[in-house]
């Protein structure tokens, strides 16, 4: 698949990412705040994404890497390692416009604002870091 088109489709489940990222946001702000609800929302959107980007974005790329690492827990962690600077970015981002904004939407806005942030970091760590060693590995077929 081209850079170009693995950017779309990582863009793509970027979006599902983002849906599930703001539906878990909301639904545990009240029981963690804005703040900790947004750590929780985070995990969960990269969680889905790991699973998505393995199964569609870096599928033809995964064939060709078949050596590295086997076991899927060791492969998640590795996932969720590499998004951390996209996480940071992604969170920093987030919390500037919840801490300036008494608009109601504005944790939605941040969610999205510092969804976009990260993306770059996190396309370029999943593509370059973990396929260059074999850390993201195609699910069985």
């Amino acid at each position: 698949m081209s850079l170009r088109k693995q950017f779309l489709v990582f863009g793509a489940v970027g979006t599902v990412g983002f849906i599930i990222d703001s539906a878990v946001l909301y639904a545990t702000a009240g029981w963690l705040g804005w703040y900790g609800a947004r750590a929780l929302s985070f995990v969960a959107a990269t969680t889905a994404n790991w699973q998505l980007n393995r199964h569609f974005t870096f599928r033809s790329a995964i064939a060709a890497k078949r050596a590295g690492f086997k076991h899927l827990t060791r492969q998640y962690f590795s996932y969720l390692a590499s998004m951390g600077g996209g996480a940071l970015l992604n969170y920093a981002v987030y919390a500037a416009i919840i801490d300036r904004s008494t608009h109601p939407l504005a944790p939605l806005l941040g969610v999205a604002a510092g969804s976009i942030a990260g993306l770059m970091v996190n396309f370029f760590s999943a593509r370059y870091l973990l396929l260059r060693r074999g850390q993201i590995q195609s699910p069985p077929q």
